[in-house]
């Protein structure tokens, strides 16, 4: 049986305006979320990650991006073509997001309360003030927040960096959304923490059968907690496939220097960890090529001459890299 696509993101290209000119964040992004599953997002800071994220929820700033192309398909309607009006009855109900850095995405200024029962104000509008402190409440209570008709008084800067994240995810999961984006959801936590809060994310998927898009720089993370993976280099995907075919059988050679500089049990002790040397490109000043290969042990001429295109390697697993292309041939 085919498993649903509930989201389809087709040659999406998002661009932004900077005083040094024209800088393109986003090019040429595809891939699809089923339904029930959750995918990872993988790559260094700068790769394109959040942007894409913020792309899906039509959240990016404006008068200074603009999306150039593409398509986002949730449940086959393009959700870039909807009114103003009608993408606030999706964001937020339909798909829901999770953002970066916990310590500052809640509002300082208003207690927790507030912030909790305003999704019901706007989503759920026919319910009365009672029911939806009631509503707020029983969600805080589901993410594991102890006494939370106190925490609702409170204000974020007197909660921990974990509770704060849990406070994030009840009020993104209090609509009980068909997609959840969970945007590096545990930076600056702890380890324990951060093991806390993935486990309760993913509980929530299997309870509800959501699907989720997990992004991340945690490879970790990623092995531990998705069902597929998308590996995003310079704003391009460089490969895309389920986890467990990406773990054992890598093709592009950036994944596989991801997958090399994971710290390993295995590896003999007081050896050093291999790294990708040199920096990610300038979105500015992109090569004209394959934009990994001034970093690429594997590097051939016409990797400097022209972007490789996306390759079929195997059932679900794809990858943009020349020396796929010359096995083939």
């Amino acid at each position: 049986m085919t498993e649903k696509i509930i989201l389809d993101v087709k040659d999406l290209v998002v661009e932004f305006d900077t005083e040094a000119g024209v800088i393109r964040a986003v090019d040429q992004v595809d891939f699809q979320l089923k339904k029930g599953r959750i995918l990872g997002i993988a790559g260094e800071s700068g790769c394109g990650k959040s942007v894409t994220a913020l792309s899906v929820m039509r959240l990016l700033p404006k008068p200074v991006s603009r999306m150039v192309q593409g398509q986002i398909l949730f449940n086959g309607q393009d959700i870039l073509t909807l009114p103003v009006n009608a993408m606030h009855l999706i964001r937020g109900k339909k798909i829901s997001m999770i953002f970066q850095e916990p310590m500052t995405a809640l509002n300082p200024v208003h207690g927790i309360g507030k912030q909790m029962i305003e999704v019901y104000k706007l989503h759920f509008s026919k319910m009365s003030s009672h029911e939806m402190e009631k509503a707020a409440v029983k969600m805080l209570e589901k993410v594991g927040i102890p006494d939370p008709k106190k925490i609702m008084k409170k204000y974020p800067h007197q909660l921990s960096g974990g509770m704060r994240q849990r406070v994030m995810i009840s009020m993104a999961l209090s609509c009980e959304p068909d997609i959840l984006i969970a945007d590096e959801p545990t930076t600056a936590l702890d380890v324990t923490v951060q093991a806390q809060i993935l486990e309760l994310i993913k509980s929530f998927q299997k309870k509800s059968g959501m699907s989720v898009i997990l992004i991340t720089h945690d490879l970790g993370v990623i092995a531990e907690n998705c069902d597929d993976v998308v590996v995003m280099y310079a704003g391009r995907v460089a490969e895309k496939a389920d986890v467990m075919t990406l773990f054992k059988h890598p093709c592009h050679p950036y994944t596989k220097g991801l997958l090399t500089s994971i710290p390993s049990l295995a590896r003999e002790p007081k050896t050093i960890l291999p790294t990708i040397g040199g920096n990610v490109p300038s979105l500015l000043n992109m090569p004209e090529g394959c934009r990994f290969a001034g970093r690429c042990p594997q590097v051939v001429g016409m990797c400097r001459k022209s972007i490789p295109l996306e390759r079929k390697i195997g059932k679900n697993h794809t990858a943009a890299c020349h020396l796929l292309e010359a096995k083939k041939s």
